[in-house]
């Protein structure tokens, strides 16, 4: 059971929360009102900028600087999650814990360097793994964890083979972590977004009319996803509502390649 007090309310930590899904899930979160502790890696005044929204929405955010490629990185910012959660909310614990920081490397595996396998590796799997083990002790219990996957972990596109291949790993640590955490009441899940209209990878989907208009002849729904397609859906899969889903992946694609 979750040892937030009746005067608390729930409090969830996105990584890469400055931009993109992230930022939009906590704008979501904050309507909802679940506040929110965002990471960036070097955007600081994005971040600022999205705590300032959640804060005209009548939340409270904070924002800090993480990188989730640098593992050794992770105690000192649990150091300082630590001294934040003290600061602005007089508590010493989170309740939701958003892995969703990463980023986009489009290349055919046989032009994959080891260099763009490793980065990809350390932001998408390794990071998520050990920071979540870091952070275990400052979630409550009754809370839950939410991994970011893609579809492109069930559907093949030519160029996203080594970017899949983490976000596969990713969809079976989250079985894993389910099934360890589950004694505690902590619910672990994945998330699998299809392509959105976002600047990830550098903004293809968003600003190439070409590959928007192939996204949306192969999505049931007709059209590529929007970030207010993504935010409401972390917000529902982190609320009690959902209490009794674990260990499963949802996909939010609008149906691509069913």
């Amino acid at each position: 059971m979750t040892t937030t007090s009746p005067t608390q309310g729930p409090l969830a930590l996105i990584t890469g929360g400055s931009r993109g899904l992230g930022r939009n899930a906590a704008l979501h979160l904050a309507r909802k009102g679940i506040d929110t502790v965002i990471t960036y890696r070097s955007q600081q005044a994005e971040a600022q900028a999205v705590v300032d929204e959640i804060q005209a929405l009548g939340g409270r955010a904070a924002a800090l600087a993480l990188d989730v490629g640098d593992s050794g990185s992770f105690p000192a910012f649990a150091a300082a999650l630590r001294q934040t959660l003290q600061t602005h909310w007089q508590r010493e614990r989170i309740d939701h814990l958003v892995n969703n920081a990463g980023i986009g490397v489009h290349a055919p595996l046989a032009d994959t360097t080891e260099a763009q396998f490793d980065e990809l590796m350390r932001v998408h799997l390794k990071g998520p793994f050990f920071l979540t083990q870091t952070l275990l002790p400052l979630i409550n219990d009754g809370g839950s964890v939410l991994n970011v996957s893609s579809g492109l972990a069930r559907f093949a596109l030519p160029g996203y083979g080594a970017y899949a291949t983490m976000k596969g790993g990713v969809e079976v640590m989250t079985r894993y972590m389910a099934k360890e955490f589950g004694a505690r009441g902590i619910r672990v899940n994945t998330l699998a977004p299809g392509a959105i209209e976002t600047d990830f990878g550098g903004g293809t989907v968003r600003d190439n009319a070409e590959v928007n208009r192939f996204v949306a002849s192969v999505t049931a729904l007709g059209r590529v996803g929007l970030p207010d397609d993504i935010g409401p859906v972390v917000a529902s899969l982190l609320s009690d509502d959902n209490r009794w889903i674990t260990a499963q992946r949802v996909e939010a694609s609008g149906g691509m390649f069913v």
